[in-house]
């Protein structure tokens, strides 16, 4: 009989959810190199080789495709049966966020989450950074995924830099000596701050044309061709360009990505490391 190890096929599973086996390391708490281990060490007691590696990504092989949903359910009968004895089966957690960090993926964000952790309720809020932080502050969140715009964000823990550029459809006309077309969100949104600063310094003339209420609705704006927007790179609309050098327009700077929590509850902690991984899965 081969008995496998728990934690070498969580790893296997989280490599294949997040195509990173940094990526899993960070949700597991633990190395890439560790993570690597774990799995050829799976791979070795299965006699199967599970994943394909190469420098750029990792995919599943034939044998990982027909193993995943069967290593899924022994994840999932592994973590009911830590929490038999748990008293509150179900827990909540609220998290705030930003629109320009958690965009356009956010369907397969939240599936990766409740796959991985199906015993915890998500609210999650979705706004401006500065009111997710002072929420934060107030104790109205649990966590804060919040873009640094000030020196009041500076202890959070350090994700990523989000890239930002002037986006647009590639049918996106702009007509020389017109005001430059432009989809913002609402005030008092940071980025919105930023990119009409830029225009300002830049002495370029521009004109709102759309304001959106949040990111899907400003890449609808920018997908129809109907304006620009100055938007993460990493959450605009599939298939729309950077038009920073083709306009001549002011560069972007690129903005740190901080998470923000004091919870001292494992389950929440774990939960909020696998939530970066998978935010952090979105910049691959």
């Amino acid at each position: 009989m081969t008995n496998l190890d728990i934690e070498a096929v969580q790893a296997f599973v989280l490599v294949a959810d997040f195509s990173s086996f940094t990526r899993a390391g960070e949700a597991m708490d633990s190395s890439q190199s560790a993570v690597s281990l774990k799995i050829k060490r799976l791979e070795e007691r299965l006699g199967r080789r599970l994943l394909e590696r190469t420098p750029r990504q990792v995919s599943l092989t034939l044998a990982g495709n027909a193993f995943l949903e069967s290593a899924r359910a022994l994840v999932a009968a592994h973590q009911a049966a830590l929490s038999a004895f748990d008293e509150q089966k179900q827990r909540k957690l609220a998290i705030g966020a930003s629109p320009h960090i958690i965009g356009t993926e956010l369907p397969v964000l939240l599936e990766r989450m409740h796959r991985g952790n199906p015993s915890v309720t998500l609210e999650l809020h979705i706004g401006a950074s500065g009111d997710m932080f002072t929420a934060y502050e107030q104790g109205k969140v649990d966590a804060a995924f919040v873009l640094k715009h000030d020196n009041r964000r500076q202890s959070g823990k350090f994700l990523f830099k989000e890239e930002f550029g002037w986006m647009a459809a590639p049918h996106f006309e702009h007509v020389p000596g017109k005001p430059l077309r432009l989809a913002t969100e609402a005030a008092p949104c940071g980025v919105r701050a930023m990119a009409l600063s830029c225009l300002d310094k830049a002495g370029i003339a521009w004109v709102e044309v759309f304001v959106g209420g949040g990111i899907a609705t400003i890449g609808a704006a920018v997908s129809a061709g109907f304006a620009m927007a100055a938007l993460g790179k990493r959450v605009a609309p599939a298939g729309s360009v950077d038009m920073t050098q083709r306009l001549g327009l002011p560069a972007l700077l690129p903005r740190d990505v901080l998470m923000y929590s004091n919870t001292s509850d494992k389950q929440a902690q774990a939960y909020l490391k696998s939530f970066a991984a998978a935010v952090r899965a979105t910049t691959s």
